[in-house]
Order: C-alpha cells, then sequence, then structure tokens
C-alpha cells in the first residue's frame, strides 16, 4: 500500500460506517471503482466532509476504508439515489461519489481472504 492509502487503512480511525448493496460491494472489490451513493443503504455514526468510514456488506462484513465526500446527514439524503439527483437533493453537489476510489482502500488488500461474497462473519 503507498503512503496514503496505509494512513486511510491503518492510521485514521473510522467515524461511522456504511453498509453497501451487492452490486456496490462487487463495484469496489472487484471494479475497483469509487463508491457511489446509489448503492448505499444505511448510513450509521455521525461524522463530515473527509471522515474516515468503513464500508460493509449486508452481512456485516468491512470491506473496505475511505474519507467521505458528503458528511453522515447529507449521505442519509443521497443513500440509494442515482449521482445525477444529488444536486436537487441537496442544493449542491461537490462529487458524485460518496468515496472517490483513491480515497479508498480495500480491506481485502491487506487481509486477502477477505471478498464482497463471503457470508460468514
Amino acid at each position: 500500500l503507498c503512503g496514503r492509502k496505509h494512513w486511510i487503512a491503518h492510521v485514521l480511525r473510522p467515524k461511522g460506517f456504511l453498509v453497501l448493496d451487492k452490486g456496490a460491494c462487487r463495484a469496489l472489490v472487484d471494479g475497483g471503482k469509487s463508491l457511489l451513493p446509489s448503492g448505499i443503504l444505511e448510513v450509521h455514526g455521525e461524522f463530515g466532509v473527509g471522515a474516515s468510514i468503513h464500508c460493509r456488506n449486508e452481512q456485516g462484513k468491512v470491506l473496505a476504508a475511505g474519507l467521505s465526500n458528503y458528511a453522515s446527514p447529507d449521505l442519509e439524503k443521497i443513500k440509494g439515489r442515482n449521482s445525477a439527483k444529488i444536486e436537487e437533493i441537496l442544493g449542491y453537489k461537490d462529487s458524485d461519489e460518496a468515496i472517490h476510489r483513491d480515497n479508498l482502500v480495500l480491506i481485502h488488500d491487506v487481509m486477502p481472504d477477505v471478498r464482497a461474497g463471503d457470508t460468514d462473519q
């Protein structure tokens, strides 16, 4: 891991977490994509823009750590919605992504046995 991603994965303490649908889990783990609001099912915790948060699958397994582009109250409003609707919903749009892939570290990069499809905890 490069220095920045090591810092995100190991140094920062998460302020909250997101529960993602299966499609978002696949996009992150298998596709190396950014996290879009449309793939977020639940928002947990109170955090601001730039906060460290974890991404979990529906079974609760942590898949990734990243820096949020939106504060938790705004993510709550745009979760499950298309990125094209962000400005309409919030009155502003800083980013199409909830977490950009440059600010996202897959936990399986650190622990190779963790995969999005795993159902055990």
